[in-house]
This record gives C-alpha cells, structure tokens and sequence, in this order.
C-alpha cells in the first residue's frame, strides 16, 4: 500500500490551530480532495479539533501529521510531548468545551491513541470510499484522570 505523508510542526499558542487549519487545507488540496467536498471540511474539523486539544491541554509544541493513502483513507495524527491518554469527557449543554473527542468519535471510521516516544500520538481515519483499507493497525486505549498541564 503507497501512502504519502505529510507533517507540520505546531507551536503552544492556540493561534496555531487555524494555521494548521489552512495547511492541511492546502495539503487536501493538493491532494485532490477539493475544498468543497464533504471529506475535507470533516477532516479540517477533526485536524483542528485534535490539534486544539493538544495544544490546549499540554501548552507544548505538537507534530500534525496527515497520511493519505492510494486506496483514498485519509489519517491525521498528533502527536505531542504529554505521556497522559486523551480523557474523552461528556460536556453539560452550557459547557464552552468538552466536546472535542466526542466530535471525533463521531465524524472519524476509526480514532485511537498510541505512545510514541516520551509522549503520545492521538490518531483518527476518514475512509473516501466505503471499500478503503484502513492505513494502519488501531491501538485504542483507556481514558484517565485529567491530564492537565505537562512540561515540554
């Protein structure tokens, strides 16, 4: 199986989730998923999402990564410095976060978390077509206490 990999550094500012945001935009572009198709508006709400998430909770850098393989799936990882696993949470109604691996649960086929390195890479798949093979094998792991902040 042929897969083309792409990555960006993101640096602990929120600032830089909608600079991901219009890279990976370029990147699915470039790609041949146009900007108008469904798959990619899913995609740039999970890549800021997961991004938001790892910047927010961690206040260190973190490394986007996007896979796009022949067969059409598309995964998108980031990884950053914290060893905690992500805690998917129930937000209340009036909660102004919470949401943010409950909106991948729900948007991505597949999503998971695996270690890497001193810290950890959250991943999720997007098949294009029904019949796409997914790009690698899941590793999905057990929710926490609260991560909170860890050093870079």
């Amino acid at each position: 199986m042929q897969v083309l990999q792409v990555q960006l550094e993101v640096g602990p500012d929120p600032a830089e989730v909608g600079r991901a945001r219009r890279w990976a935009r370029k990147r699915l572009a470039g790609s041949g998923i146009g900007d108008d198709e469904p798959l990619a508006e899913t995609l740039v709400l999970l890549i800021s999402e997961l991004v938001t998430n790892a910047v927010v909770h961690t206040g260190c850098p973190a490394v986007l990564r996007m896979l796009f393989a022949a067969e059409g799936g598309v995964r998108v990882e980031v990884a950053d410095s914290s060893e905690l696993p992500p805690r998917p949470r129930r937000a209340a109604g009036e909660d102004t976060n919470g949401r943010g691996l409950e909106l991948v649960d729900g948007l991505a086929d597949r999503w998971g978390w695996q270690s890497e390195g001193r810290g950890k890479s959250i991943w999720c798949e997007v098949d294009r077509t029904p019949a796409a093979i997914p790009l690698a094998v899941p590793v999905v792991g057990e929710g926490v206490s609260s991560p909170g902040r860890v050093r870079c």
